[in-house]
């Protein structure tokens, strides 16, 4: 590969839609279940996940929000790609990001699936989180809403 980098054989690769939803100066986002299996449980993650097979990435944000959240998407943004590398359960994982500042259609917060890899959905505030409660892309994800990302600088 460029640069010298290579992946192990056992690396898995997932393309996944994540969704950068605010209200009010909280920010929304999910607590990741045992079944996460990417990114450790119990932390903070934004909503959304894999894109299957055959799916366009707003159809499997959109399908993810309400599973995770009980909520509809009613327009979705482009913002940014990320990659982020993860090991979990023997998997080392080449995880890439997309993400989308969305609006959602009104309504309680409601885990609809069963089994999978939300335990809670929350709004939370945007600003005092702990980083170690943070996923890495929720990181990244309040960077961007803030202005204060690494990477480029997006508007409100």
């Amino acid at each position: 590969m460029p640069g010298g980098t290579t992946l192990e054989t056992n690396t898995r690769k997932r393309v996944s839609a994540y969704a950068m939803a605010t209200a009010r100066d909280q920010l929304l986002l999910t607590q990741l279940s045992d079944s996460s299996p990417v990114f450790l449980p119990g932390l903070w993650h934004l909503p959304g996940g894999g894109i299957d097979p055959g799916e366009q990435p707003v159809q499997a944000l959109a399908r993810e929000l309400y599973e995770e959240t009980g909520l509809d998407l009613l327009d979705a943004r482009l913002v940014d790609a990320r990659t982020y590398a993860a090991h979990r359960n023997g998997v080392n994982w080449h995880l890439v990001a997309l993400f989308y500042a969305v609006e959602l259609g009104p309504g309680p917060l409601v885990v609809t699936e069963t089994g999978g890899s939300t335990r809670t959905a929350a709004w939370r505030p945007l600003t005092g989180l702990p980083t170690a409660q943070l996923s890495p892309a929720a990181i990244d994800a309040l960077g961007m809403i803030s202005g204060q990302d690494a990477h480029r600088t997006y508007p409100r």
